[in-house]
């Protein structure tokens, strides 16, 4: 009390005496009072008093019993349908744009091929010149960094906003090229930026967030949430965030990182069905395979052979 009440300490002492005086007299006439936690007492002058108790009330029961990881994981698998909704979106528009360049110059098969040809290299250009001029950081898929921080590994830049901003916009105008890469690794590298932002954010409102030691959880649950947007499969996430997190595993990261890709893949399901898309995973190439026998006699021995 010296720091905070050096001056007022004899006024701050009448106060507290006078209050904790007037509580007394409060209980004296109002016995069940007693037993309401002190941060029920401000609610009981209002008229929504009941409702504002219960909801404390519900509010503390689940924060005991399930923790307050679950806001997080909410927000996180919220978070990636989004973005993952946003860049499929992205990447459709991008390879529509090139085949209506094509077939608007069916004229002249030179401009055609021409068309077809600077449009991919213009997009991979710009993808490759805009990651390394804003964030070199975001080059690459992601996983092997994702695996040397969860090791405790302090790698500088490779969790920020602007890492962010460059993986999303440079994956975009690569797969939006029609360049036959894989979302995997760059998702699981995006879901851990939005988990390490996200907890910056929630920090400012105090709470477990401002614990960093849950940090690393987070990021195991935020590589299960990546795989699961982008495939649809929650289970397959968790497996692969057991994966990453290969040395050291918590048992306790299991619900986290599945109710959040669960989470994650069943947002971005109910966003494909509102686009009036019938499918979750899109192809970029789709083949008109026969579904009866899928392949041919003579196919197997080769697969064979690769096997």
């Amino acid at each position: 009390m010296y720091g905070r009440y050096t001056q007022d300490l004899g006024a701050f002492a009448k106060d507290e005496a006078a209050r904790i005086r007037v509580q007394q007299e409060r209980w004296k006439a109002f016995p069940r009072e007693r037993l309401r936690p002190p941060e029920l007492l401000e609610y009981s002058q209002s008229r929504c008093a009941p409702c504002r108790i219960c909801t404390v009330r519900c509010q503390k029961f689940l924060i005991s019993k399930v923790g307050e990881d679950w806001i997080f994981l909410i927000l996180l698998g919220l978070l990636m349908a989004l973005v993952s909704w946003a860049m499929d979106f992205a990447i459709a528009t991008c390879l529509q744009a090139q085949k209506w360049m094509y077939g608007g110059l069916d004229a002249n098969i030179f401009l055609q091929y021409m068309a077809w040809v600077t449009y991919p290299m213009v997009l991979i250009t710009f993808s490759a010149g805009f990651t390394q001029i804003l964030a070199p950081q975001a080059v690459g898929s992601g996983i092997p960094e994702m695996k040397t921080i969860l090791r405790g590994v302090v790698l500088k830049e490779y969790l920020t906003l602007k890492t962010f901003v460059a993986k999303v916009i440079g994956l975009t105008c690569a797969l939006g090229s029609g360049m036959p890469l894989g979302k995997e690794g760059p998702f699981v590298h995006i879901a851990s930026m939005c988990a390490a932002l996200l907890s910056k954010f929630l920090s400012l409102f105090g709470g477990i967030y401002e614990n960093e030691s849950r940090n690393i959880e987070m990021l195991a649950a935020a590589c299960a949430v990546g795989v699961g947007c982008c495939f649809a499969a929650p289970i397959g996430g968790v497996l692969f965030s057991i994966e990453v997190t290969s040395t050291f595993f918590a048992v306790r990261n299991y619900w986290r990182g599945f109710f959040a890709a669960t989470f994650s893949a069943f947002i971005f399901r109910v966003l494909a069905v509102w686009n009036k898309d019938e499918e979750t995973i899109t192809a970029l190439f789709k083949t008109r395979f026969r579904l009866d026998f899928p392949f041919d006699l003579q196919e197997l021995p080769a697969f064979a052979v690769i096997g």
